[in-house]
């Protein structure tokens, strides 16, 4: 009983390199999925969702290296929690490393205009961008004024207020 006790605190590894792993994989996959898109959770898809789950499959060797102990884990959870801490204190107090982590709103559409060029470049399907102004409330692109991809991967409709509602 005292050996298995044992077992959940002996590391294989110093503990050191567990905080080394946890912060180069946090920052290389930060870096990955910044550069990937601005999708929300509650925007994901089926394949974004199996992506996530994979995600974390794939760099959980890279943290964890031969190491099972629960002691191990541990550290890893607290340095995965701390950067992630430490990464949102940053960004509320110095606007370059939030407009690097969070990215800037993008314009979509204009008086009923759709830029095809900037919904290809954030990978928006036209029909998700027809089914998130559905949602919104407008019919037709006539009605909107301006659509913007805000940096938490939501789109925002703000609506004509000139009373003209072109047809499209």
């Amino acid at each position: 009983m005292h050996a298995a006790f044992e077992s959940l605190f002996s590391l294989s590894m110093p503990w050191w390199e567990f905080v080394l792993r946890a912060v180069l994989v946090y920052v290389v996959v930060l870096v990955l999925m910044r550069l990937t898109g601005k999708r929300t959770v509650g925007q994901l898809t089926p394949f974004d969702l199996l992506v996530v789950v994979l995600l974390g499959n794939a760099v959980q060797n890279s943290l964890i290296g031969e190491d099972t102990s629960l002691l191990g884990g541990l550290i890893l959870a607290a340095t995965l929690l701390g950067l992630n801490s430490l990464v949102g204190r940053l960004s509320a107090h110095n606007r370059r490393f939030d407009r690097f982590i969070e990215g800037s709103p993008v314009i979509l559409a204009r008086r009923g205009e759709v830029f095809r060029a900037q919904l290809a470049r954030q990978a928006i399907s036209e029909q998700d961008f027809a089914i998130a102004r559905r949602a919104a409330g407008y019919a037709t692109l006539g009605e909107i004024e301006l659509a913007v991809l805000e940096t938490s991967g939501e789109i925002t409709f703000i609506p004509r207020r000139d009373g003209a509602h072109a047809t499209r």
